[in-house]
């Protein structure tokens, strides 16, 4: 039949036909569509013991519509990324029923019993205690297995080249790594940041190091990663008594820095921080940045053994996470600064009724992660720049 956008009428005979769905008569539909990308349906039997979830990616960006085109083809990353991510996490994602490439569709998991992350904590909720490092591990289990440490390297070399993504990663090389620092339409921001933005566009030596982290995003085929993971892709909830963690979106997956991962985490974290710093409710989230790196680094060297190329040995694994601690700090530098000043703000600061200083603070802090990223050797140094961030005037920082 060839490529269909599917509407809410459509979706009944279209798990029928997929075989997913049998009884038409006790089926109702409804679309949820959130993202930016993508359209979402669920559906549900009328007694409410069976759903399922249908995700679409449509040939342009969704809150665009068809003056931003784009090949939906994205959806085929999105399938293999959750086909690598079952193999070593299959609880932290949704578990995927079926994938139709013709029409870019997935059926899933529905998961409308769990609420994404960030909804959650601009309502005031704390992580828990689990959240961060679970999310932490995935991208261990993740980056280890599709590494060349997890991997041979002829099956890494077919994985580098069918996870190839050229439209997508050149919007995460333009909006994230380029953009905020040139004069650009995507740009914007609150006239409160107006004299930092400025400043940031001028700053040479923060320009260079951005360069140095476009540079590595384009050329540092590390691991496979989900490419796009923040606390708007973490759905998290309960389900008989325990904690789940579920991630999702992995559409901008391709093989990159492993860094870039971890630091889009992290990024979100410290500005949920500022969030929660800017109404009088810390919670928490001061100890995400050091539970999801524990997490890491702690499943990393415990799959370590198993690698299967010995030449690497512990000392070069010692060196290889610390390179991947300064690189993750660097993304999360940049991820902080475009989402104020660039292309997608968070709504994080977007729903404060003073945005200004919670955002500024997070402009400075970004800069520094940047440029400060190869002394900052461990947590508490990082810790230390978010304090004197929060002491020290806003001003805007040197040219």
């Amino acid at each position: 039949m060839g490529y269909r956008i599917l509407e809410t009428d459509d979706i009944p005979a279209y798990l029928s036909e997929r075989g997913h769905w049998e009884d038409l008569d006790d089926i109702a539909v409804r679309e949820v569509s959130d993202g930016n990308m993508n359209r979402v349906f669920l559906a549900s039997s009328a007694d409410g013991t069976r759903s399922l979830a249908v995700k679409q990616a449509l040939p342009w960006v969704r809150v665009a519509g068809p003056s931003w085109p784009m090949n939906p083809n994205r959806a085929d990353a999105e399938a293999r990324a959750y086909e690598q991510i079952a193999k070593v996490a299959p609880d932290e994602i949704p578990a995927v029923h079926g994938y139709d490439s013709e029409n870019y569709a997935l059926v899933m998991e529905d998961m409308s019993d769990l609420e994404v992350l960030r909804t959650l904590l601009n309502e005031g909720a704390s992580y828990g205690p689990h959240t961060s490092a679970r999310i932490g591990e995935l991208v261990a289990r993740l980056s280890f297995a599709t590494s060349d440490f997890g991997m041979p390297s002829a099956e890494r070399k077919a994985l580098i080249a069918a996870s190839a993504s050229p439209e997508l990663c050149k919007i995460t090389e333009d909006v994230v790594l380029s953009e905020p620092y040139l004069e650009h339409e995507h740009n914007h921001w609150h006239e409160g940041v107006a004299d930092l933005a400025v400043s940031f566009r001028a700053d040479a030596e923060l320009r260079t190091e951005v360069a140095e982290l476009r540079h590595l995003f384009m050329t540092g085929a590390q691991s496979l990663l989900h490419g796009d993971l923040h606390t708007g892709s973490v759905m998290v909830g309960t389900r008989d008594g325990a904690p789940v963690v579920r991630v999702f979106d992995p559409e901008f997956s391709f093989v990159g820095p492993i860094g870039f991962d971890l630091g889009l985490y992290w990024a979100n974290a410290l500005v949920s921080e500022e969030r929660a710093r800017a109404l009088g409710g810390l919670t928490d989230h001061a100890d995400q940045l050091r539970l999801s790196w524990e997490a890491f680094e702690t499943e990393f060297r415990r799959l370590w053994p198993a690698r299967v190329d010995t030449f690497f040995d512990d000392a070069y694994l010692d060196r290889f996470l610390r390179k991947v601690w300064t690189e993750s700090l660097g993304y999360a530098g940049t991820e902080v600064i475009r989402r104020i000043i660039g292309f997608a703000h968070l709504t994080d600061l977007t729903t404060l009724e003073d945005p200004v200083g919670a955002s500024r603070r997070a402009l400075l802090i970004g800069r520094e992660l940047i440029v400060r990223r190869r002394e900052l050797t461990d947590v508490e140094s990082v810790r230390a720049v978010v304090r004197a961030t929060w002491a020290g005037p806003h001003r805007p920082a040197a040219s």
